[in-house]
C-alpha cells in the first residue's frame, strides 16, 4: 500500500512527480471523473486530481462521496482532493481517503462557489489565514501520505493578498506543494488571472509550486511557466473542451513542438470513447447527457459541427449519438 511505503520512499516518489514539470488536470465537479482522467491520460495528462470530495458526505459513508475515492490500479498518478470548513473533519476524511492509496492528498482552499465558500470551505479559508495554515498543519500530521494544497491568491479585495506568506506558512507546516490559481475568490472566473502571484509565491518557497488560471494553449502554459519559474501546470476548463490541450503543452515545453490540431477522426472518436466509457460508468441516461457539456468542443473547428452538436444534444441513447457520430464521419469522409 502507498501509505505504508517508508517514508523516505514516499518522499522520493512524490519529489520525482515534479522533476519533469508536470502537466496537471485539474479537478472539477462532474468532470475530473475515473472516466475522464482516463482519457485525458491517453492525450497526454502527466497527474490528475479527483472531484472535489465532500467531508461531511464521505465521514457518513455517502455513496457518491465513497464512489469518488475509486481508483482503479491504472488511475495513477492521481490525487484525492478533500473540502471542509472542519479542520477535524477534514483530518478525519484526510485518513480515509489515505486508505483509497491515492498519490498525495490535495486540500481544497480555492473553490470560490458562493454555497461552498460563505460556509467556511474551500475559498472560504482565505478569510482567516491563521485558521487555514492550522487546518493544514492538522491534516498533514494526520496522516503519512504528503498533503498539498490548492487555492486562490486571496479572498478579495484585490489589494489584499495573504498568498506569499500563505506559501511560506503552509510549506512550514508540512504541505508538500500548493498550487495557486491566480485569481481571487471574489473574481470566480472573471478577469485575468496574474501568473505574477505565483512567482512571488514560488519565490520564498521550496516546495513545487504549481500555476493555474488561464493555462488555456500550449503557448500560455510556457509563458506561464516563464514567467513564474513554477514546477508546473494545471489545466482546467480547457481540458472541457480540448484535452488535446496536455500533449499540446507537453510537446511545447519538451521540445518546443506546436502539434497540428487533432483530425477530425481523432475528434470524433474521442466522442464515442467517452460516450461508451461515461455509460458504462453511470447508465444510458446519465451517461449521455454528462458527456454533452464535452462533445461541442470536442468537434469544434469541424465542417457541419454546430448541427452534429444539435443532434448529439437532442439525443438521448448511446446507440442513437454513436450512429450520430457515424454519419457525421461518413459525410466528411465523402
Amino acid at each position: 500500500m502507498a501509505a505504508m511505503l517508508p517514508a523516505l520512499e514516499r518522499a522520493r516518489s512524490f519529489d520525482a512527480l515534479f522533476s519533469g514539470t508536470p502537466v496537471i488536470l485539474a479537478p472539477m465537479e462532474d468532470v475530473s471523473d475515473q472516466v475522464y482522467r482516463a482519457l485525458c491520460r491517453t492525450v497526454g495528462a502527466d497527474l490528475c486530481v479527483t472531484e472535489f470530495v465532500n467531508v461531511e458526505g464521505l465521514l457518513r459513508g455517502c455513496r457518491k462521496a465513497r464512489q469518488k475515492l475509486s481508483l482503479s490500479p491504472d488511475d495513477r498518478p492521481t490525487a484525492i482532493q478533500i473540502y471542509g470548513s472542519d479542520p477535524a473533519r477534514l483530518a478525519e476524511a484526510a485518513l480515509v481517503a489515505e486508505g483509497a492509496e491515492p498519490t498525495f492528498i490535495d486540500i481544497n482552499c480555492g473553490c470560490w462557489v458562493p454555497k461552498i465558500a460563505r460556509r467556511g470551505a474551500g475559498a472560504g479559508w482565505l478569510r482567516d489565514p491563521d485558521a487555514m495554515v492550522a487546518m493544514a498543519k492538522m491534516v498533514v500530521e494526520r496522516v503519512s501520505l504528503p498533503v498539498t494544497v490548492k487555492t486562490r491568491i486571496g479572498y478579495g479585495p484585490e489589494s489584499h493578498m495573504p498568498i506569499v506568506d500563505l506559501a511560506r506558512r503552509l510549506e512550514d507546516v508540512g504541505v508538500r506543494a500548493l498550487t495557486i490559481h491566480c485569481r481571487t475568490a471574489n473574481m470566480g472566473h472573471s478577469g485575468a488571472a496574474d501568473w505574477a502571484w505565483a512567482a512571488r509565491a514560488r519565490a520564498v518557497v521550496s516546495i513545487p509550486v504549481i500555476v493555474n488560471g488561464d493555462v488555456t494553449s500550449a503557448s500560455e502554459a510556457e509563458r506561464a511557466l516563464a514567467e513564474t519559474g513554477c514546477a508546473g501546470v494545471m489545466v482546467g476548463r480547457r481540458a472541457i473542451d480540448h484535452p488535446w490541450v496536455f500533449r499540446e503543452i507537453r510537446a511545447r515545453i519538451d521540445s518546443g513542438l506546436t502539434l497540428a490540431e487533432p483530425s477530425s477522426e481523432e475528434r470524433i472518436e474521442l466522442c464515442r470513447a467517452l460516450l461508451v466509457a461515461r455509460v458504462a460508468q453511470r447508465g444510458e441516461a446519465r451517461g449521455v447527457t454528462s458527456t454533452r457539456r464535452h462533445l461541442g468542443g470536442f468537434v469544434s473547428g469541424l465542417m457541419g459541427a454546430a448541427a452534429l452538436r444539435r443532434e448529439l444534444f437532442d439525443c438521448p441513447t448511446l446507440e442513437g449519438c454513436l450512429a450520430i457520430l457515424d454519419r457525421f464521419e461518413m459525410r466528411l469522409a465523402a
